[in-house]
């Protein structure tokens, strides 16, 4: 049996606005597994980014529990949930959140700043060799102002690998490229999958769903449908049959 990374049991999110609730997620129980590349869908107010922000360990849920990899979320305080969040979790995001004046190498060393007990050296290889991992080496001391939105996400995707995380969650990380762009950041993340690596990705994209293994759909803070995507779409191979834009096209 696959090792569970995430587990939610009855997971519960009301939020107060004044004298009324927002019940943003009613009663969520569900798994995920190592090496899973999940979809998470649905309408905007459908709880999918509530969802997303509790499994990222920036909220806290209402009632229910969250274990990721193992650990209780709900037992754990602030400082525990920012160490948590930093070495188990890499977060990839629509709109990159690069630091605008900082190269690409030190915006993927970012995440190990927190770490006392990694070194300069080993700072600076760890960010070198995530930075291979997305094919971007060779533009390691470019400026964010300097690459295209496809080179900035995978700037993004390398600062979530850094801290050899044991899950990566991304919200709508095609959401800001073109058609091209965004097969090839799910090339990406196809070849990390291969690799292990768990994904979780939200869209609301169906195109973008279908790269993944399993697509889960939410509804009214409820899974409407969680289905395993018989056979994905290859990113890979349609790269392969697609136009290759100039440089100019691309930034």
């Amino acid at each position: 049996m696959k090792e569970t990374i995430i587990s939610v049991k009855h997971l519960v999110k009301v939020y107060k606005m004044g004298d009324m609730e927002v019940h943003a997620l009613r009663g969520l129980t569900m798994d995920v597994h190592k090496s899973d590349f999940v979809a998470i869908m649905g309408k905007s107010g459908s709880g999918k980014s509530t969802f997303m922000n509790i499994i990222g360990c920036l909220d806290v849920p209402t009632k229910g529990e969250y274990m990721l990899d193992g650990v209780d979320i709900g037992k754990m305080n602030k400082d525990q949930l920012a160490h948590l969040r930093n070495i188990k979790i890499g977060f990839v995001f629509q709109s990159f959140n690069l630091l605008s004046r900082t190269s690409a190498l030190e915006n993927v060393e970012l995440p190990l700043m927190y770490n006392n007990k990694i070194s300069s050296k080993e700072m600076k290889n760890r960010s070198i060799r995530a930075l291979e991992s997305v094919g971007l080496a060779d533009r390691a001391h470019h400026m964010p102002n300097q690459m295209s939105g496809g080179e900035q996400q995978r700037v993004a995707i390398a600062r979530a690998l850094v801290n050899d995380p044991v899950v990566i969650l991304a919200d709508e990380p095609t959401g800001n490229l073109d058609t091209r762009t965004s097969v090839e950041v799910m090339s990406i993340f196809q070849q990390l999958n291969t690799r292990g690596i768990t994904v979780v990705i939200v869209t609301h994209e169906p195109d973008i769903a279908a790269y993944t293994d399993r697509n889960i759909s939410f509804r009214d803070g409820r899974i409407q449908k969680d289905i395993l995507v018989e056979k994905p779409r290859s990113a890979a191979a349609e790269l392969l049959s697609m136009p290759v834009l100039t440089e100019e096209e691309t930034i």
